[in-house]
């Protein structure tokens, strides 16, 4: 089933593009200073993209929050996304519910549940995606693309993004085959490892992406961090010997080049600790591209391991367990 879903993702960004286009967003009353995204786990990692995406040209700041409390700054000057696939996410309504109070200029993302049902009784605008998938973290091409036709219909960006993706979908029709097979090999070389995960801070979704798609769909620990930060603490834990940890990075020609330089001295004292080093490097001529490139690839590579684990990738049975416990509350 996931591998389908994962089949359907170049499918679904050409759906995400049509959506958009014909999304109707009215103008705010005030002007717009800041942006700020409500979402968690397959929702609010779209937010994450976009904030890498728009950094380079939105005039504003772009924050994704992700967790029940919402930020004392957000007034009708804050343009607010409401982004949950479900529209039932139980931090997202709460956050929801403390924003609607505030005054900002409200958008909801979702294809249904009590967030499309509150759009539709108070007004708020809203782009509904197609519901009926069973993992919402199958859904990243709706949640991204949708989000930034949000801004350039309020006129926060250009329409640059659209062309981008449509070369995106292009590279991932071209290249699937060689995407599947090098994904095969990633996972046999994750396979019975700790999985640890580098990359560029303009890169920073891409690894928290193909983390929570370790962690979901092959049941399975591991960690990321970001050059150059990483370089200021994490660095120094690689003192021990062990056989255990593979490092995965992600790398663009793109990178900023001192960043590049980092990554490059980084590996040759990793391999002090570590001989089970790996750099996959991105395709495509725009950030756009060459994220989306990634998502595809660590997606599935994440569903290959979780076949060579021996899991159901499609499984949260602990995540049900813990919003039983928490409905009980």
């Amino acid at each position: 089933m996931m591998n389908q879903l994962i089949d359907r993702f170049v499918d679904q960004l050409q759906e995400a593009l049509q959506i958009g286009t014909q999304a109707k967003i009215t103008q705010p009353s005030q002007p717009i200073q800041n942006v700020y995204v409500a979402g968690l786990g397959g929702s609010g990692i779209g937010g994450d993209f976009v904030r890498e995406f728009v950094y380079p040209e939105l005039k504003v700041p772009y924050v994704v929050g992700k967790s029940y409390d919402v930020p004392a700054w957000i007034s009708q000057h804050t343009l607010a996304i409401i982004s949950s696939y479900s529209g039932n996410t139980e931090e997202t309504l709460e956050a929801f519910a403390k924003i609607q109070n505030s005054g900002a200029k409200i958008v909801i993302i979702s294809s249904g549940g009590k967030l499309i049902d509150t759009a539709k009784s108070s007004g708020y605008d809203y782009i509904q995606v197609p519901g009926g998938w069973p993992s919402p973290r199958a859904c990243l091409g709706y949640s991204l693309t949708q989000q930034m036709f949000i801004l350039h219909h309020l006129g926060l960006i250009s329409d640059a993004f659209v062309e981008q993706i449509k070369t995106s979908i292009n590279q991932l029709r071209f290249n699937q085959d060689e995407i599947k097979k090098d994904a095969k090999t990633l996972a046999e070389f994750l396979k019975g490892r700790i999985p640890v995960i580098y990359t560029s801070t303009q890169m920073s979704a891409v690894a928290v992406r193909f983390r929570q798609q370790i962690n979901e769909n092959a049941k399975q620990l591991c960690w990321h961090h970001i050059v150059p930060e990483m370089n200021h603490n994490e660095l120094v834990g690689w003192k021990q010997p062990n056989d255990k940890l593979a490092v995965v990075y992600f790398r663009n020609k793109s990178d900023y080049q001192r960043n590049a330089v980092r990554i490059d001295i980084n590996k040759e004292i990793i391999n002090k600790y570590t001989p089970h080093i790996v750099e996959l490097w991105s395709r495509g001529n725009s950030l756009i591209e060459q994220a989306l490139y990634f998502v595809h690839l660590g997606d599935y590579a994440s569903y290959y391991l979780s076949e060579l684990n021996g899991e159901d990738s499609i499984e949260i049975d602990v995540i049900d367990y813990l919003k039983g416990e928490l409905a009980k509350v």
